[in-house]
C-alpha cells in the first residue's frame, strides 16, 4: 500500500497567508522525512472560507525547495480554467525542478461556482479535461514540434522550451468513478481516486472493472487508486477521538459545508446501502462517521485496521490522508503524522487489496 499526504491548505483566521504557507512547507518537510510516498494539494479559487491554494505550481515549487524524496503533485489542475498548453508547460518545468518527482493530477470540477469568476466553460469541463490529457501525453511523447487538434484547441508546429524529466511523461491521475472515464484511464495507464463521500461498495463495483481494463492493456505495474479522508492518530483511541472529533465535524460541516450539499450517486451507489446523500447529511455526526469507517481516527493499530478494512471494501491501494484540519495545532498534527509513519505505515506497507 502507498501513502499520500493530502492538503487543501485550509485557511486559518489566526494565521496570515504567509504564515499558513510556512506551516505548509513544514508539513511537507515532515512527511518527506517520515517516508510518505506522495504529497498532493488542490486547485481552488475564491474560497476565503476554505482553501487558500489557488496555484498548484506554487505548491509544487515550495515542495521542490523543501523536500528530497516524496513525489508531489496537484490533485488536480482544472483544465477548463486555462489553455491546456499552460498546464503542459507548467508540468514540464515542475517535473524538472522536482528532479522527476512530479505527479500530474487533472480534475474536471464538481461545482459551477469556481468557474464563474473566470467565465469558464463548466458544461464542457469533462471535454476540456480529456483534451488536456490527450495534449499532455502527446506533447511529452513527441520528439519534435507538436501538432495537435482537439475539440476546442489546436496547435501547429509548436516547440516546447523543454520537456518533462520523466519519460514519456510524469504519472497522471484523474479522480473519477465514471466507467467511461475509467476505461480511458486504464487504456493510457493513468491512475484515479475517490473520496469518502462516495460509498465504498459503489467504488468497488467500478474499480473492479477499471482493474480488469487495466490488465487488458498489459501495463507493467498495477494502477494506483486513491481514497481521500481525514486521518488522526494518537496513543489511544480515546485520546484520538477526544482530540479531533470536533475538528473533523467542523471541517465537514463548516469548512466544506457537506451537510448543505445535495449530491446523488447513480445506480452503483444505490445498491450499496449507505448513500452519498446520507454521508453528506450526517457529516456532522462523528459517531456516524466512525461507525461507518468514513474517517480513520484512533490508535495506530485501530487506524491500520480501519484503513485495511476500507481498502478491501473500496478497492483502493493508496491512502490520501488529510492530517491538518479544523483547529488542530501544529504539534498535534506532527504527533499524529509521526505516529502514523512509525506505527501505521509498517503494518500496511505490504498490504495489497487487489
Amino acid at each position: 500500500m502507498k501513502f499520500g499526504y493530502f492538503t487543501h491548505v485550509w485557511g486559518s483566521p489566526a494565521l496570515s497567508v504567509a504564515e499558513r504557507y510556512e506551516r505548509l512547507w513544514r508539513e511537507l518537510e515532515l512527511v518527506d522525512q517520515a517516508g510518505f510516498d506522495y504529497a498532493f494539494s488542490v486547485e481552488h479559487h475564491c474560497t476565503p472560507e476554505e482553501s487558500w491554494m489557488p496555484s498548484p505550481a506554487v505548491f509544487c515549487t515550495g515542495a521542490a525547495l523543501r523536500t528530497e524524496n516524496i513525489r508531489v503533485g496537484p490533485m488536480g489542475w482544472v483544465p477548463a480554467l486555462r489553455h491546456p498548453l499552460h498546464i503542459v508547460e507548467e508540468a514540464a518545468l515542475l517535473d524538472q525542478i522536482l528532479g522527476g518527482r512530479l505527479e500530474v493530477g487533472l480534475a474536471s470540477g464538481v461545482s459551477p461556482q469556481p468557474f464563474l469568476p473566470f467565465g469558464a466553460d463548466f458544461e464542457n469541463r469533462k471535454v476540456l479535461l480529456e483534451e488536456c490529457l490527450d495534449l499532455l501525453t502527446a506533447a511529452f511523447s513527441a520528439d519534435g514540434p507538436i501538432d495537435f487538434s482537439g475539440p476546442v484547441h489546436s496547435l501547429h508546429d509548436v516547440n516546447l522550451s523543454f520537456g518533462a524529466a520523466q519519460r514519456p511523461h510524469p504519472p497522471v491521475w484523474v479522480p473519477s468513478t465514471n466507467r467511461t472515464t475509467l476505461r480511458q484511464l486504464a487504456r493510457i495507464g493513468a491512475h484515479t481516486s475517490s473520496t469518502m463521500i462516495v460509498p465504498r461498495a459503489a467504488q468497488h463495483l467500478v474499480y473492479r472493472h477499471y482493474l480488469d481494463w487495466w490488465r487488458q492493456h498489459d501495463h507493467p505495474t498495477p494502477p494506483n487508486i486513491g481514497y481521500w479522508t481525514l486521518v488522526h492518530v494518537a496513543a489511544t483511541d480515546e485520546e484520538a477521538v477526544a482530540r479531533c472529533a470536533d475538528h473533523a465535524t467542523y471541517t465537514f460541516t463548516k469548512t466544506l459545508s457537506y451537510d448543505t450539499l445535495s449530491r446523488s450517486m447513480p445506480s452503483a451507489a444505490a445498491s450499496s446501502g449507505l448513500g452519498t446523500e446520507e454521508i453528506l447529511r450526517r457529516s456532522g455526526d462523528f459517531d456516524f462517521l466512525a461507525d461507518n469507517n468514513l474517517v480513520f481516527v484512533g490508535s495506530p493499530r485501530t487506524v491500520a485496521q480501519r484503513i485495511e478494512a476500507a481498502a478491501r471494501e473500496g478497492l483502493f491501494n493508496t491512502l490520501l490522508g488529510e492530517f491538518t484540519f479544523g483547529g488542530l495545532t501544529e504539534p498535534e498534527v506532527r504527533d499524529s503524522v509521526e505516529l502514523f509513519a512509525s506505527e501505521v505505515i509498517p503494518l500496511l506497507r505490504g498490504f495489497d487489496p487487489y
